[in-house]
């Protein structure tokens, strides 16, 4: 199936990297123009350099923090200044950071929910209206199989995730009457460079980290953010019209749940 984006305007937070990443250039080479969102301002112009290089479309870069209310504004203003409307946003900012309960304190709890719910909330926030008058949106919150079926120690992620995919069905059924179509997708084991910093912390060589984790999933393999990225594009696109207020495990068969 070839899938168009012509015509359309993305935002993709946590984007000059991995799945962000690999999301984007789905995007632009579908046709979008594409605003990525970073808070390392090397790695976006890295990033904003490689699109560039492979599509005729418009992309650029805004450096903010998407942690915090004004870094998510920031983030807006200069997506909407670049490219003058938004029709499709994914929320993709976040990390993978576990640990046992008893380690948990109020601190490292909030700033994961700053950063992972209270990111997409502002961001939905900002874009609503413009999508409710022109009929036509796309939200698209990236999340993990964790919040479907948290293990121990998976906290705060597993948390965050949870209220992150309660907060995609509620936007769902709000946005639905408007022609809105809000989704999330899990992630579950995705080639990016948390996994390099894991292995490296653990001691092991990449190679091995990936085949001992490789293990757990019945397709026996990383996924890629290109996989991942495939499917956001579906979704973002005219070819997923009649889906919304779901959330997709992407993970090669990881999760015991669908």
């Amino acid at each position: 199936m070839e899938i168009s984006m012509n015509g359309r305007s993305a935002i993709v937070t946590g984007g000059s990297k991995g799945i962000g990443l690999g999301i984007a250039t789905r995007f632009a080479s579908s046709g979008a123009d594409v605003a990525i969102v970073a808070r390392g301002q090397g790695a976006l112009d890295e990033a904003v350099s490689k699109l560039q290089s492979v599509t005729n479309t418009k992309v650029v870069g805004v450096a903010a923090d998407v942690s915090t209310a004004a870094g998510v504004t920031r983030a807006y203003e200069g997506a909407m200044a670049a490219l003058g409307k938004l029709d499709v946003v994914v929320n993709n900012a976040g990390t993978s950071q576990t640990g046992p309960f008893d380690k948990l304190t109020d601190e490292i709890m909030q700033q994961d929910l700053e950063l992972k719910l209270f990111a997409a909330i502002r961001m939905s926030r900002l874009v609503w209206p413009q999508m409710k008058e022109r009929k036509w949106g796309r939200i698209i919150n990236i999340l993990n199989i964790g919040a479907k079926v948290p293990r121990a120690g998976s906290a705060p992620t597993s948390i965050s995730r949870a209220a992150g995919m309660a907060f995609t069905k509620v936007l769902a059924g709000e946005g639905a009457p408007h022609n809105i179509l809000v989704n999330g997708l899990l992630v579950g084991l995705i080639e990016a460079d948390q996994h390099v910093h894991k292995a490296k912390k653990q001691g092991k060589p990449i190679e091995q980290y990936m085949a001992d984790l490789s293990k757990e999933t019945p397709l026996g393999r990383f996924g890629t953010p290109e996989e991942f990225a495939n499917v956001a594009c579906f979704l973002a696109s005219d070819a997923g019209s009649y889906v919304t207020g779901t959330a997709i495990n992407i993970d090669g068969g990881r999760s015991p749940v669908v």
